[in-house]
């Protein structure tokens, strides 16, 4: 299991989390909010995300059951985590966020089907 750091692009925002499978469990997700977002998550416990630096820079967004809660720096707008809606025990932190990263060099990022999720049926 590997210890990583994430940081939004100004810097305010310093989150650090093991990551059990490394960057292998990067995926997109094609729901209503993240397809806008774009950006490709990488799974952690939600038990084991710290943030370092910055609580204080975190805005929160949620909505519908308000399960999902994504975290953006308030002040450069990057997306850096989410507690899933799937699994509240997991969060999605975005690759683009994680120290020496690459998400060009993944090649195809396989994509979650949120637009059919279990809680909606």
């Amino acid at each position: 299991m590997s210890c990583m750091r994430a940081t939004c692009h100004c810097g305010a925002v310093e989150v650090e989390a093991e990551f059990p499978q490394g960057l292998a469990s990067a995926a997109r997700c094609n729901c209503s909010f993240c397809k806008r977002r774009g950006a490709a998550a990488v799974t952690t416990l939600t038990r084991s995300l710290r943030v370092l630096k910055g609580a204080e820079h975190l805005s929160l967004y949620t909505w519908g059951t308000g399960t999902a809660k994504h975290h953006f720096c308030k002040t450069c707008g990057i997306y850096v985590y989410h507690q899933r809606r799937s699994d509240p025990s997991e969060c999605g932190v975005n690759l683009g966020c994680i120290e020496g990263a690459d998400p060009q060099a993944m090649g195809d990022i396989p994509w979650h089907d949120g637009i059919n999720h279990p809680s909606d049926q």
